[in-house]
């Protein structure tokens, strides 16, 4: 099996997002992180998906969405031409006066949030392989509660999926019209 990750333009309506997951389900596809928000046009939103699949298994998964009457666009996001990013919040008992804690968050380019009430609210971006190693840098402070984001992706330099995708249908991409059968061939 290999990873892959996938960024999917939808219209931003109701129920996108379950007809979206319940066609991996319903295909027996497990999805390692799913990502959901919006983008520069408020009439779209970038769905991004990381799941491991054997084979030919990515392009039938493609060809499914490309059927979905939502889905505008579809890309494979390749490690080596795409910036990927995670987002990671914790609380650890400490104060200013911790100098390890504060030595530790600077060494990974986190940053210290919120001090209250004995507790430090620290933050951090990066890489998967950063965040994970920067929770086993704080681990034993003592994490007392964290939320972690999933991957998002995009790619390097001018390139946009809503540019490559809606400009090649002659679509504005400052304007969304109703195109849906023409996504679906």
């Amino acid at each position: 099996m290999s990873q892959h990750t996938l960024a999917v333009l939808v219209e931003n309506s109701p129920g996108v997002l379950a007809r979206v997951a319940s066609l991996f389900a319903r295909r027996g596809y497990n999805i390692d992180s799913l990502a959901v928000g919006p983008t520069e046009n408020s009439e779209i939103s970038r769905i991004t998906i990381v799941l491991n699949l054997q084979g030919h298994a990515l392009d039938q998964v493609m060809a499914q969405l490309y059927k979905l009457v939502n889905v505008i666009a579809i890309s494979e996001m390749p490690a080596i031409s795409t910036v990927h990013r995670e987002l990671l919040m914790l609380k650890i008992a400490g104060s200013k006066q911790n100098s390890e804690v504060f030595d530790v968050v600077k060494k990974f380019g986190a940053a210290v949030v919120d001090e209250t009430d004995g507790m430090l609210t620290i933050e951090a971006t990066g890489e998967s392989s950063h965040i994970q190693a920067l929770l086993l840098a704080l681990t034993p402070f003592g994490i007392k509660e964290l939320v972690q984001s999933v991957l998002i992706a995009l790619e390097r330099g001018t390139a946009a999926l809503s540019d490559r995708t809606l400009s090649a249908q002659g679509i504005s991409t400052t304007h969304v019209i109703d195109v849906q059968g023409d996504y679906q061939n």
